[in-house]
């Protein structure tokens, strides 16, 4: 069951419109990228009480602080009050950051998540996690809000370029690697074009909320969901060190296959089972180019990670497909060896 503020829609417009209404905010103020500004916007605008428009440039290397800075000067510049929201329309990386502006200005203004990619809808809009990137590592410095409202109109999806597609659909074999072995079954067996995409976000949707209900600050269970995450983000730092961008699926896939290794070294997943994770999120995922000179570089990078205690980096390793552990506790140089598996393997 969904909660209640989270609602797939076929008509996202004039559901908006109702719940803008329905609210009376003193002011609306719009984020959006340079793409959802010219794909995503025009389906909403006409739908919208008077409002103002902040664009920002889009992509990972922009989810700074020196961006949050121009967000807050645009909602202060348009005078938006405590009693204002912004509504968000963009993927995880607006999300993650205008929700973070949206949480911190003046102490906390509404904010509304109307997801535009795959990896915001099948994730990022769901939980209550936001935060930008610091230093080069993901995430580093955020808080947990949830927002008054997120709106999935999975329709979005016929704008997104064919990487972006792909990018989310990392999250979403996730999703099924960790709760749901018939889903697995059934969504290997298709192609990434061959999906129903509604069910599948249903099924993420649903998921993913039980488990924030259950664990909403992640001291327990809700590690689950950084499947692919602990290896998957110091990947993203690397690449994004060298200057080499990647997307965030790409790296959670290959975090995924990583992670499937160490738990088949741990018993904990047949070989059979690796290779059927393997096999499959390299055919639709494809593989990242990682020199054999800069694992152990890697590797270390695991030690910045959110979840670890102490010096221990801990990592979701899978007991079976469709369930698994969390704070499982990892070397260095074990991770350095599952980045060597992930190399050695053939597309």
């Amino acid at each position: 069951m969904l909660p209640s503020h989270l609602k797939l829609t076929d008509n996202p417009g004039p559901f908006l419109n109702l719940f803008l209404q329905k609210w009376s905010f003193s002011k609306i103020a719009v984020l959006t990228d340079e793409h959802t500004l010219a794909y995503c916007y025009p389906l909403l605008k006409t739908h919208l009480p008077e409002h103002t428009v902040i664009t920002i440039p889009s992509g990972e290397e922009h989810k700074n602080i020196q961006t949050c800075e121009k967000i807050w000067q645009e909602m202060t510049r348009h005078a938006l009050d405590r009693h204002s929201v912004l509504v968000i329309v963009g993927g995880g990386v607006l999300g993650d950051m205008g929700g973070f502006c949206a949480a911190t200005y003046k102490r906390g203004i509404e904010f509304i998540l109307i997801p535009t990619t795959l990896l915001a809808m099948a994730d990022a809009s769901i939980g209550g996690k936001l935060g930008i990137d610091f230093m080069h590592f993901k995430n580093h410095i955020g808080v947990f809000k949830e927002p008054k409202l997120t709106l999935i109109y999975s329709a979005f999806l016929k704008t997104l370029p064919k990487d972006e597609l792909r990018s989310g659909f990392a999250e979403v074999i996730k999703h099924a690697l960790i709760s749901n072995r018939s889903l697995w079954n059934e969504l290997r067996t298709n192609t990434m074009d061959n999906q129903s995409w509604d069910v599948l976000l249903r099924h993420s949707a649903e998921f993913k909320s039980s488990v924030v209900q259950q664990d909403p600050t992640e001291q327990g269970m809700r590690k689950i969901l950084n499947a692919g995450h602990t290896i998957g983000h110091a990947l993203e730092s690397f690449f994004l060190k060298t200057g080499n961008k990647i997307l965030h699926g790409e790296a959670v896939a290959a975090g995924l296959v990583a992670e499937a290794w160490l738990s088949m070294k741990r018993g904990m997943l047949s070989e059979t089972e690796l290779n059927e994770v393997s096999d499959y999120i390299l055919k639709v995922l494809g593989k990242l180019n990682i020199g054999s000179e800069n694992l152990r570089t890697i590797a270390g990078l695991c030690s910045q990670d959110k979840k670890n205690k102490g010096k221990r980096i801990l990592c979701v390793l899978s007991e079976g497909i469709g369930k698994a552990r969390w704070d499982c506790e990892v070397t260095e140089d074990e991770i350095a060896d599952a980045l060597a598996y992930y190399r050695s393997l053939q597309m």
